[in-house]
């Protein structure tokens, strides 16, 4: 299960093909980068195309945040429970978000039996994300502020003194100080309401968004 850590959490980069044979079937697992399920269909598909003589293309899917995690996963035809659960199972235990793990067989013309299958769709798919590269998607809070020339200097020491809690500040001085400040997600409302004390109220720092990078 996550550990629900409100600044990152763990993917992969694509990873390469990687395979398992059992009783002459080939079981090729690969772990792919997406960052939403319509970017999944796609992937899929690719994958799809590559191995179209091949008999199941079986998959698990799981996006992030982890506070509201997706899960798909498809058995392609293989028995209910032998496939795309044994799959999704590893991106579970592993805790990983924004991954397409597809696992695709050649039939080998001997029958493994339901423990058999699952067991080899368990074992590609481990050996996938064993190779596939890691990444960590660090989460971030923006808010905007805007302040006054008197009060730019006490802002950018408030700023200053957060340190490597801040991820980047974008300045634009056309209209008045305006700054976008980007925060590990788990600083952003103490800093913008430390912003907004030190000024005494004078300046504004309002929630912009927040994103993943």
């Amino acid at each position: 299960m996550s550990n629900l850590d409100p600044d990152r959490y763990s993917a992969v980069d694509d990873g390469p093909e990687v395979e398992a044979r059992v009783k002459g079937s080939r079981f090729v697992g690969q772990a792919l980068r997406v960052e939403n399920e319509g970017r999944a269909v796609p992937r899929l598909d690719g994958v799809r195309r590559v191995h179209h003589a091949a008999t199941h293309h079986c998959w698990a899917l799981r996006l992030g945040p982890p506070e509201a995690v997706v899960e798909r996963f498809g058995d392609a035809g293989e028995p209910a429970g032998t496939a795309g659960r044994p799959i999704l199972d590893r991106l579970r235990g592993r805790d990983l978000y924004e991954t397409l793990l597809v696992v695709t067989r050649y039939f080998g013309g001997t029958k493994l039996g339901t423990g058999g299958l699952a067991r080899a769709y368990a074992e590609a798919a481990d050996r996938a994300l064993e190779a596939a590269p890691a990444r960590t998607v660090r989460r971030e809070a923006r808010f905007v502020v805007r302040c006054s020339y008197d009060d730019l200097g006490t802002v950018e020491a408030a700023i200053a003194r957060a340190g490597d809690d801040v991820h980047r500040v974008e300045r634009d001085y056309d209209a008045g100080p305006r700054m976008l400040v980007a925060v590990r997600r788990s600083r952003g409302a103490a800093l913008a309401a430390t912003i907004v004390e030190a000024t005494a109220g004078r300046a504004e720092a309002r929630q912009s968004s927040s994103e993943e990078t």
